[in-house]
């Protein structure tokens, strides 16, 4: 079995590899099934498991970011959920900041941790330390955004080449967000992106990246959409676009951060373009697809052992697979 970089899966560690109070992480695209795993493996292990999921640290997005049920949290205890207001932004810069302090709770219960979700920049932070710049520009970024809509894909790339061939290399045409930052700092510093030199843009140049155990969930393309697909059918049941609806008005109003929960966008456009509800489970389909691939773009590039998911029948089986391959215990 190959993993996204087309690369066999690598084996297991051994437990003389990593002290037992770093974390196993569990990670991989939306859909692929990591928080029922994580959930068996902190059951049977004793563990405390810590999100890692850019939305659900958000109170009131319920069912958009696919929280843990009621019934999980009372048989596991969960860190960073619901942490946030969702009128308020919330940065990588804020979540790492918090990661450390949650660990140490954690290990004065002596208990195991479980790192799970699947915002591979928080992986990033977390393993190499964090590469900071200028404060959003909201309004930049929104004008930004509007000349992309007007003038076609691909314009902001291109003035990005012209602007900052280094950074516009290193950066996929289709990749807006990393686009539309770049031209960001370019703009608000005077200085190229690529031009910056490390010291100006490392919080903490002494980071020691830890020797957590990382594993990745890795389903096929097409098995890996079939479950996306009924993922989002299962959301849309359970109150996906009543959810959407009811916080379109809430005062005070969801910040641009809150508002990029996928679902919330396509029940809105349904309200202000007349579209059926076939067509928001499409649109949103289709949304939570293109997330799957850009997860794996950056999974790629992040040390992980990837665990060929379709070979196990069930979670707890899975669970047990990690447990051997990082050398554990039930």
């Amino acid at each position: 079995m190959k993993g996204p970089d087309g690369m066999t899966s690598r084996g297991g560690m051994t437990s003389g590899s990593a002290p037992r109070t770093e974390p196993i992480v569990i990670t991989g695209p939306t859909a692929s099934g990591k928080g029922a795993v994580a959930f068996e493996l902190a059951r049977v292990t004793g563990a405390e498991i810590v999100s890692m999921d850019s939305m659900k640290v958000y109170r009131e997005l319920e069912v958009a970011t696919g929280k843990p049920s009621a019934a999980r949290r009372a048989a596991v205890p969960y860190h960073l959920l619901d942490r946030v207001d969702p009128a308020d932004d919330f940065s990588v810069a804020e979540y790492l900041d918090l990661l450390p302090k949650v660990f140490d709770e954690i290990r004065s219960r002596n208990r195991k941790i479980i790192l799970v979700g699947g915002t591979a920049l928080y992986l990033k932070g977390y393993l190499y330390g964090f590469r900071k710049g200028p404060a959003a520009n909201w309004e930049l970024r929104s004008r930004l955004l509007d000349e992309e809509r007007t003038h076609g894909t691909g314009v902001l790339h291109a003035r990005l080449t012209s602007l900052d061939p280094l950074a516009a290399k290193k950066i996929h045409p289709q990749d807006l967000r990393r686009t539309v930052r770049a031209l960001e700092v370019l703009d608000v510093t005077g200085r190229p992106l690529s031009q910056r030199a490390p010291s100006q843009d490392w919080d903490n140049k002494d980071h020691t990246r830890p020797s957590a155990r990382l594993f990745g969930l890795w389903w096929e393309r097409e098995d890996l959409y079939r479950r996306i697909d009924e993922r989002v059918e299962r959301m849309i049941h359970e109150g996906l676009l009543e959810e959407a609806l009811g916080l379109q008005t809430r005062q005070p109003p969801l910040s641009r951060t809150a508002a990029q929960a996928i679902g919330y966008k396509q029940a809105w456009e349904r309200v202000s373009q007349g579209t059926t509800e076939e067509e928001v489970v499409q649109r949103i389909q289709q949304s939570t697809r293109r997330l799957a691939k850009s997860q794996l773009t950056w999974f790629r590039k992040l040390p992980l052992t990837w665990i060929p998911a379709a070979q196990f029948r069930e979670p707890r089986v899975l669970a047990a697979e990690i447990l051997r391959l990082s050398g554990s215990h039930c």
